[in-house]
């Protein structure tokens, strides 16, 4: 009975589901909507994140508050560190779909779905092109469920829109690439228009969100390749001359702009700073050795991790393909330069994972060594064990009972489901054991989440706007006067949820205390507090605690604040 019960799921997930998928451009669609439904629920879930994402929507906020398009602020802070690309999908997802005054942060998240769903597809029309329908199919839907994809997903920043567009790029130069590399002198040049213009026009979407990341493994992937073939003669069929301008006409209007507007600055901060802080050293405190990409592969890439051995032995053995050689100067180049940056950070190298998912779908029909098949196994129980252990952390940590059932669900699929699935891969049951690793990548990644949502002390800022609805203390409401003034806590995810104009005092008491007397409630964490009470008495103010809100800062220590409010009747 048993058996009957395995062979059908194999064959609802993996038989002719595939084979219908595989059909024309059905495979790469089914992978965008894969990674699109795998992440809504994530997007729909979690609060704000810190601190970039709230930077990043906060931003896209004030520019529809302010109508200004070209500049880039957080308040009264210039953010000169990224291009406005990223703003404007923000600002037309949230003109499409809500109000900037709701402060909903899905309709923020949706390019980033939007972006995950692109990486899927074009993971899947290019490896198509590349090795087969069927197997595009498959590593588009690899993609789709892969956790650093899946989690980038869901974050309103730059990455998973960035991947999206260069796994597109590279995708369309994949094809240019195999349909010309051979062609003899005389032969006659495929047009391929169309073609070309996705692949410029992924170009310029990459200078829109991040400058130089797209550029750089374009760079990097064509330098390989020529090294590598010693020909460049197929390169000519790019059309750099039209296509050049293309980019020049969609990203020169905007970096104009704003280089007039700031009078140059955005360069000094965005390329000057931002980008050779990352390339000196480790900036903002995120720095790593190298090696510490290839050590997070088995989590980044989970469940895929579960393919990585094939995907050395595919790429050492099947070199010569022309279709093999391009994954491996799309991969192996860019990863190197990003282990070699000193500034590191787990997604980083997510716009060079395609390439390496095509690796991995190869590798499913090719009949693997023992070696190859057992870091298969490796990677796949470091990357799911590693995963389980943070779900049983952050539960043992910060968990309520609510929060356990998704702690086991993390455990189950992480690595009860992704043993199954890897020991079927290990007895050349391919089609079975990509089923339950499939279902295992996105079982794990939508119960670590639904932990995480449950981890209630890590959300402080949310706690703080309950605390104010709750007191009637809300001036979003009308019921008080506003802004919200806070001591000792600036997190930017406060100041998305109650307005531009809430006032981040970091330390100073007395201007805590301008506020309450002009019956504006204040938040004032426990180190300020002495220094607050002083400089209420010194003017004469009695502040009447309403209510304290306790929970850990992921990005510090635990914190404690109080609610103040100058009448006795708050709250009540």
């Amino acid at each position: 009975m048993a058996g009957i019960t395995l062979q059908g799921m194999i064959q609802l997930l993996q038989g002719p589901f595939v084979r219908m998928a595989s059909k024309g451009r059905r495979g790469p669609l089914l992978a965008a909507l894969l990674a699109f439904i795998v992440a809504l629920p994530c997007a729909l879930m979690l609060p704000p994140l810190d601190r970039d994402e709230s930077r990043f929507v906060q931003a896209s906020a004030q520019m529809m508050e302010t109508h200004d398009y070209i500049n880039i602020n957080v308040q009264e802070v210039p953010r000169y560190k990224k291009p406005v690309g990223i703003h404007w999908l923000q600002v037309a997802a949230v003109k499409l779909t809500s109000k900037v005054a709701k402060r909903d942060i899905f309709p923020y998240r949706l390019p980033s779905l939007l972006g995950a769903a692109l990486a899927a597809f074009a993971c899947a029309w290019g490896a198509s092109y590349a090795f087969g329908t069927r197997t595009g199919t498959k590593a588009g839907l690899l993609f789709a469920v892969t956790f650093m994809l899946s989690t980038e997903a869901f974050w309103a920043k730059t990455d998973a829109v960035q991947c999206g567009l260069v796994t597109l790029m590279m995708a369309a130069l994949a094809q240019i690439y195999l349909r010309t590399r051979d062609l003899g002198v005389d032969d006659p040049r495929p047009k391929m228009p169309w073609l070309k213009l996705v692949f410029w026009l992924a170009v310029a979407g990459t200078i829109l969100i991040k400058i130089i990341i797209g550029p750089m493994i374009l760079a990097a992937t064509l330098l390989t390749l020529f090294a590598w073939d010693r020909k460049v003669r197929w390169a000519r069929n790019l059309s750099w001359g039209w296509g050049l301008i293309l980019v020049l006409l969609i990203c020169g209007p905007w970096f104009m702009a704003i280089t007039v507007a700031t009078d140059g600055q955005f360069w000094v901060g965005a390329v000057g700073k931002d980008f050779a802080d990352k390339i000196s050293g480790g900036s903002e405190g995120h720095a790593g050795w190298p090696g510490y990409h290839l050590a997070l592969l088995p989590i980044t890439l989970f469940p895929a991790a579960w393919f990585l051995g094939g995907a050395l032995q595919t790429a050492i053995s099947r070199r010569h393909e022309a279709a093999i050689r391009f994954a491996i100067a799309w991969f192996l180049p860019a990863f190197i330069i990003f282990e070699l940056s000193p500034t590191k950070l787990p997604h980083y190298t997510l716009p060079a994972f395609g390439a390496l998912i095509w690796l991995c779908a190869v590798s499913m029909d090719v009949p693997l060594k023992t070696w190859a098949k057992a870091l298969n196994a490796a990677a796949g129980l470091i990357g799911g064990l590693v995963i389980s252990v943070i779900a049983i952390a952050g539960y043992h940590l910060y968990g309520a009972s609510d929060a356990l059932i998704f702690v086991v669900a993390v455990v189950s699929s992480a690595l009860v489901l992704a043993i199954l699935g890897g020991w079927l891969m290990w007895r050349n049951r391919q089609r079975a054991g990509f089923a339950f690793l499939l279902a295992a990548g996105i079982l794990a990644h939508l119960s670590f989440v639904s932990e995480l949502v449950h981890l209630k002390p890590l959300w402080i800022s949310k706690m703080l706007e309950t605390a104010l609805v709750t007191a009637h203390l809300d001036p979003r409401q009308g019921v008080a006067p506003g802004p919200v003034a806070i001591i000792g806590y600036a997190e930017p995810s406060f100041v998305f949820a109650m307005g531009t104009k809430t006032e981040l005092l970091n330390e100073d008491a007395k201007g805590a205390v301008a506020a309450l007397r002009e019956g504006r409630p204040v938040f004032v964490e426990s180190k300020f507090e002495k220094a607050f009470q002083t400089e209420a008495k010194t003017a004469g103010i009695v502040p009447h605690a309403v209510s304290q809100v306790k929970g850990h800062n992921y990005n510090g220590h635990d914190q404690a604040l109080t609610l103040y409010s100058n009448t006795p009747t708050a709250g009540k």
